[in-house]
């Protein structure tokens, strides 16, 4: 197949070979004593012209075409490096990937609500007259703990958000991360949406199943032929939506700075929602605002501590299988136990899981335990570990994440301070407790 750079070159020759044609009709009658074109060669004249003009609207079509080809494959090698960067700002501090692209923070100061809010004050700087009252800026697929009121945010202060305020240079970078433990539950349930306050489901508590071989029938009257039957059962279960939420208190002079407000908003508002959520899906205990957790469901299995942890583990992963009649998706593990796992030796001092020298199990790591992934939270209690059917786990968002900024808080409206606001609602239940298995390790991971 001919390709566009040679076909370019070809209609550059065919033209120049049209051109040159007339110009040495031309030439033959200058030489002749400059005589006028017999009729012959004026026509043969006009057709060499004609195949060069339409010679030369092919070649502009074909060098047209080749720069559309090397803008596509320049615009490929483009449209893969944004996928890469997107990708990337997809991830947010706790993990996970937000639908739209767009972080919390990204998405609060991106919105129509914070441009209005900013609008409202002159060349988008809050003095000490102007009232803050946005309107909540929601935003899908994110989930924090209340707390009272910590260290004011300011604008000013190096050991505040001002802080967040830097020269352009090249250095080593901290951001609030470091204060930040992995969260990584979230994608092992089950991920819904409801819209209501309370969600009903169906809770499996138990099954039974007694199929058999059956001989046909060998009379009208009796047992003979008979079928066994198998039973289920379930129980109703209503859970009320639930609300986490935290504010923190800032100026309205920071609040003028996008940037470090997005920082805020993900780095420690969104983290905190999330960091709440999963301590509450696996020890809430169920009372007053609490969730339901893993922890204090009525049906999981015990797995009782056995000779050492890789055996006790084991026979956890069994019961999943055994009574649950579910297969399971992971272990979930508190720190100190995932270290105690990683320091197990034989006989001959040599580290199960790689030693120092390998990255050892949990987030990051690259060894699974029995051949499951390993999540650490530090919801869960040292010296208990969970493994189970987490698919049989749901998590259902009412509100997902949402911002709030307001002065109408005590009394910010004088002190020139305002009051951001994150908050989500939730529900989380355990469809099968039997899927479920909390392991007793002993003493090793206190």
């Amino acid at each position: 197949m001919t390709t566009t750079t040679s076909k370019t070159d070809e209609l550059i020759a065919q033209v120049k070979a049209a051109l040159g044609a007339a110009r040495d009709i031309a030439d033959r009658a200058e030489r002749d004593g400059d005589r006028d074109f017999t009729d012959a060669e004026r026509a043969e004249i006009q057709a060499k012209m004609n195949d060069a003009s339409e010679l030369k609207k092919k070649l502009d079509q074909a060098k047209a075409d080749e720069k559309m080809r090397s803008a596509i494959a320049d615009l490929g090698g483009g449209v893969g490096l944004i996928e890469k960067e997107e990708k990337a700002a997809r991830r947010t501090p706790s993990g996970l990937i937000v639908p739209d692209g767009k972080s919390l923070g990204k998405h609060f100061t991106d919105s129509k609500e914070y441009r209005e809010l900013l609008a409202s004050a002159p060349n988008g700087v809050f003095g000490k007259d102007h009232r803050v009252q946005s309107r909540p800026v929601g935003f899908e697929r994110l989930v924090g703990r209340a707390g009272g009121q910590k260290d004011l945010v300011t604008g000013g202060s190096d050991t505040s958000a001002g802080a967040f305020v830097q020269p352009d240079y090249r250095g080593l970078q901290v951001g609030l991360d470091l204060f930040q433990r992995p969260l990584m539950l979230r994608d092992l349930v089950t991920n819904g949406t409801t819209s209501s306050d309370t969600v009903e489901y169906v809770r499996m508590t138990g099954v039974t199943n007694n199929a058999a071989p059956v001989p046909e029938a060998t009379a009208t009257t009796g047992t003979s032929g008979t079928k066994p039957e198998s039973g289920l059962t379930a129980a109703r279960v209503t859970t009320p939506v639930r609300t986490i939420a935290h504010w923190i208190p800032v100026t309205k002079r920071a609040l003028s700075d996008a940037a470090q407000i997005r920082t805020l908003i993900d780095a420690f508002l969104q983290y905190g929602l999330e960091e709440e959520l999963e301590d509450q899906m696996i020890s809430g205990d169920g009372t007053g605002e609490n969730f339901e957790g893993l922890a204090n469901v009525s049906g999981v299995q015990q797995q009782a501590f056995d000779t050492d942890l890789l055996t006790t583990t084991r026979k956890a992963k069994t019961l999943v299988y055994t009574v649950g009649r579910s297969v399971p998706t992971g272990y979930v593990l508190h720190p100190l136990d995932v270290e105690a796992l990683d320091l197990l030796q034989d006989n001959e001092g040599r580290y199960y899981f790689g030693g120092p020298s390998q990255s050892g199990m949990g987030f990051g790591g690259t060894a699974p335990l029995w051949s499951l992934p390993v999540i650490q939270s530090e919801g869960v209690e040292p010296g208990t570990g969970y493994i189970g059917d987490w698919r049989k786990a749901v998590l259902w968002d009412r509100e997902q994440a949402s911002i709030t900024v307001s002065d109408s808080h005590a009394d910010f409206f004088i002190r020139n301070m305002v009051a951001i606001l994150a908050e989500m609602r939730a529900a989380f239940g355990v469809l099968q407790p039997s899927a479920f298995v909390e392991i007793d390790l002993g003493t090793t991971g206190s």
